[in-house]
């Protein structure tokens, strides 16, 4: 049984608030975003998406005083030696932009045959700011970059990342359609069934 009933989510990404209260509802937890605690964004220093997961977590539940989750997540392009990673919303530099960021990936995939990448997501709960036995919850997501933007929805490089078993982008699938298949929606899944079996 479930007994997690507040949660704050260490994120002021608008789309990510939005994916992770949608694929928690069932479970009936009260999703909070960090900014109602002031706290702000922290550094992500690390080369390993879990590492800055847990650093993000930890912050928000030291905010908070409460139980906190974070995703680390990023696009890892195979003829680009799994770039840009960890450092998928900065690829372009600062400030963050999606649209300078596809632009950037597009040009880097110029000439280039080989196509393939994956989103990858690791989500990290802790029950408090030093918990040392963090859940932690993975999933990837495998297709291809595009070099012409598809489809309105999603955020991030969803309009150019081409999902080969709908034949649609990211950005052309339905909420429910990505939150079924996607590396977040993935790791999501995982953690609500350790939930549900009284594992936090």
């Amino acid at each position: 049984m479930n007994a997690l009933k507040k949660l704050v989510i260490a994120s002021n990404n608008s789309g990510k608030l939005r994916e992770i209260g949608e694929l928690l509802a069932p479970l009936a937890i009260e999703v909070i975003p960090q900014s109602q605690f002031a706290a702000g964004e922290v550094d992500e220093p690390h080369p390993a998406f879990v590492e800055n997961a847990l650093v993000k977590a930890r912050h928000a539940s030291r905010c908070s005083g409460l139980p906190a989750l974070a995703d680390d997540s990023g696009i890892c392009v195979s003829a680009l030696d799994g770039s840009p990673g960890v450092n998928s919303a900065r690829y372009a530099g600062e400030p963050k932009s999606d649209e300078r960021n596809n632009q950037k990936l597009v040009a880097a995939l110029q000439g280039k045959v080989d196509r393939r990448a994956y989103y990858y997501c690791v989500i990290v709960l802790v029950r408090h700011a030093d918990d040392p036995q963090p859940i932690i919850v993975d999933g990837s997501w495998y297709g291809e970059i595009i070099d012409q933007p598809r489809g309105a929805g999603g955020f991030g490089y969803d309009p150019y990342f081409w999902v080969p078993e709908f034949g649609k982008t990211s950005a052309e699938l339905t909420p429910e359609q990505k939150n079924r298949i996607s590396h977040r929606g993935q790791a999501l899944m995982e953690l609500a069934e350790q939930l549900q079996a009284g594992k936090f």
